[in-house]
């Protein structure tokens, strides 16, 4: 028996259903699951400590447009600036430019690395607004940001995109829509369990060092863990744009080094603070 009778043939449907005459992508649900998701775990750590509804409530939106726009900006200026850089319309709505006119494309490419970007600098004008802290209300969202991150993984794979590279392994996977005819490494599900895994984690963290919420900590356990994962997992991607061919590291890794950096600088700083 072949390696390619092994492995898994993948060739989704483009989502579950359509509603007047929109289909609903797999991508998209995962997207929504993942921004509930955070958001009722948020909410209910904001609870825990007491801070009102008021304050809690414009989160979301300030959150949801700094993750879209800094993860769709990120994406076009890291890995395509030739393109949206002459294409503008496109970078900012999710529309594109075919022989036939103008047709919805939702946004194809976000950045994970730009959408860390973008939802900090929504956080300094929430912050503004609400009069919290800047590390106490990233401390709270980081508890809940793994498990966004895992499901916009699985919507990747959903999407088959950002895909492995080829593999013998035994639960290698063939995807179809991405025109391949060999096993390839499922590196969008590896890295899904590893923010499940790294959630779990998260929320024993918190339950036994609550009173360190504020000090950095979570959200410097978030950064480091995560992007270690997301540095590591890239050397078993393939590239995603041509200029990475030939780097010994690609644009993935490069941009997470800070984000480890300073993830290491806020979790031993927060272990170091007294509770």
């Amino acid at each position: 028996m072949s390696l390619i009778d092994c492995a898994i043939v993948w060739d989704p449907s483009i989502g579950p259903f359509s509603v007047f005459g929109f289909d609903i992508r797999y991508y998209s649900l995962c997207w929504v699951i993942g921004l509930v998701g955070a958001y009722y775990i948020v909410g209910k750590l904001y609870k825990k400590s007491g801070v009102s509804d008021e304050l809690f409530d414009p989160l979301f939106m300030y959150c949801f447009a700094g993750i879209i726009i800094g993860a769709r900006l990120g994406h076009c200026l890291f890995y395509q600036p030739e393109y949206y850089l002459s294409h503008p319309i496109e970078m900012l709505l999710p529309i594109k430019q075919t022989a036939d006119g103008w047709v919805f494309s939702g946004y194809e490419g976000l950045a994970s690395h730009g959408g860390v970007i973008g939802v900090i600098t929504a956080l300094l004008l929430y912050v503004r607004k609400t009069k919290l802290t800047m590390v106490w209300t990233l401390d709270n969202i980081a508890v809940a940001a793994p498990f966004f991150s895992a499901m916009v993984r699985i919507g990747n794979f959903m999407n088959s995109e950002i895909i492995g590279t080829e593999t013998n392994l035994p639960w290698g996977v063939i995807f179809v829509q991405a025109g391949e005819t060999q096993p390839h490494h499922p590196a969008q599900l590896y890295e899904a369990i590893a923010y499940f895994v790294i959630f779990l984690f998260g929320l024993l963290l918190y339950k036994k060092y609550k009173a360190k919420i504020g000090s950095g900590l979570f959200m410097g356990y978030c950064l480091f863990t995560i992007f270690t994962f997301r540095f590591f997992v890239e050397f078993i991607k393939e590239n995603q744009v041509p200029f990475e061919d030939g780097m010994t590291l690609i644009m993935g890794q490069w941009l997470s080094i800070p984000l480890i950096i300073v993830g290491a600088y806020f979790m031993i700083k927060g272990i170091k603070k007294s509770a």
